[in-house]
């Protein structure tokens, strides 16, 4: 009986009514972005990502033993033209992230008015509160889909700065991060890092201690720099064909 049982189940696909609704959310943030973008907004994808100190320094954990390392965040945004001209940010998050800002996020704004014009900008959404939300609650939502302040590591995107600068934020409903490039962008970063981190490290002997030195910030900018506007057209041709293929089926 196993024998039968098996391949069967491989091929069943368990829904919930919280798939349906966040279905709507996709397809509202779809029709959203696509009636911008008819209308001459350019898309701009902004966003976070962790480096971690222990990916930087290469250190091996394999033996079990492992010691809590500082995580770097990286702050940064991106769209089919490439990196924004924009000098992007690192903080420390253990100890940058108590107070957030809004002055970033305002400067980020204004710096792709000039380069862009008006802009569509994307940030993933980050409400895991809402699954434990009242069903009611969250198909009143997915009716009308308007993000909210969104809070990265240090800064605080706002609805209202980006409409003060001529654009709109966008939230990108959780589930579909793959609609965002700038996952595959920090992904090619990450793996430059370790790939190349041997190529900016300096290493010092005295008498009694050896160090090493990693020009961490050369180290990220070289890595950011690989990924130059023909990869950035590619990630969002990709990114394009997925929302094509959404708005059909779900429409």
């Amino acid at each position: 009986m196993p024998h039968f049982a098996n391949p069967l189940l491989r091929n069943i696909i368990i829904r919930s009514h919280f798939d349906s609704i966040k279905r709507k959310q996709c397809l509202q943030y779809l029709k959203t972005l696509r009636t911008l973008q008819y209308d001459g907004y350019k898309t701009i994808y902004f966003g976070e990502t962790d480096i971690p100190e222990s990916l930087v320094t290469g250190e091996d954990f394999s033996d079990g033993y492992f010691m809590q390392t500082p995580t770097w965040c990286i702050v940064h945004g991106g769209g089919s033209q490439g990196w924004v001209p924009w000098n992007y940010r690192m903080f420390l998050r253990d100890e940058l992230c108590i107070k957030q800002e809004d002055s970033p996020f305002f400067e980020f704004c204004n710096v792709v008015k000039k380069a862009y014009g008006k802009c569509a900008i994307v940030v993933k959404e980050k409400r895991p509160q809402n699954e434990m939300r009242p069903p009611e609650d969250r198909e009143a939502e997915a009716r009308s889909y308007v993000p909210t302040v969104i809070n990265l590591t240090s800064i605080v995107c706002c609805p209202e700065v980006a409409k003060y600068c001529g654009h709109e934020l966008l939230s990108l409903p959780s589930p579909y991060n793959y609609l965002n490039p700038l996952d595959s962008a920090w992904s090619s970063l990450k793996w430059f890092i370790i790939n190349n981190r041997k190529e900016f490290c300096l290493q010092s002997i005295d008498s009694i201690y050896s160090y090493q030195y990693i020009l961490l910030s050369n180290l990220i900018s070289k890595g950011i720099e690989r990924i130059n506007p023909s990869k950035w057209k590619t990630l969002t041709n990709k990114v394009r064909r997925w929302e094509n293929y959404y708005l059909g089926k779900f429409s």
